[in-house]
């Protein structure tokens, strides 16, 4: 299996088909309206990638500018009958890469408690615990993490 990963615009079909899958997972995790910050949109990502393996859209992950050489990582997602093939490495590594080549040397993230397999899965690539940041600061059930480049 190759996974491809492209960049494509936010409102692309298959990038709205996969947040959408991944926002029935996540209403299905914390409920409905959880998101403890503003939701990304066109207007503040500017990059948004995703993973196809045999032709097919398995996952995604967008870049959000925070500060001067800071980002957000948000909706990263694999498709659940392609996760642990390398779909999230891919999708991670794509977006490192093009954060460095766009002098963002601090990516940042959040995640819930719920989402184990997230957690441990951004811990073997390096990102560590941080406080909350930005809208996550003051929210309960935030865990946020970061990496330096």
């Amino acid at each position: 299996m190759r996974v491809v990963v492209n960049e494509v615009p936010w409102d692309d079909p298959r990038a709205a088909a996969l947040r959408a899958a991944q926002r029935i997972e996540i209403d299905a995790l914390y409920g409905p309206d959880s998101e403890p910050g503003p939701a990304p949109s066109a207007a503040d990502i500017a990059l948004f990638l995703i993973a196809y393996a045999d032709g097919r859209p398995v996952g995604c992950g967008g870049l959000r500018p925070l500060e001067p050489g800071a980002v957000e990582i948000k909706r990263m997602y694999v498709v659940p009958e392609w996760r642990g093939r390398g779909v999230s490495t891919a999708v991670l590594s794509a977006l490192e890469s093009a954060a460095a080549r766009r002098g963002w040397t601090t990516l940042r993230l959040e995640t819930g408690p719920a989402q184990t397999a997230a957690i441990r899965f951004y811990e073997r690539s390096g990102y560590v615990r941080i406080p909350g940041f930005g809208h996550y600061a003051d929210h309960p059930a935030s865990l946020c993490y970061q990496r330096e480049l």
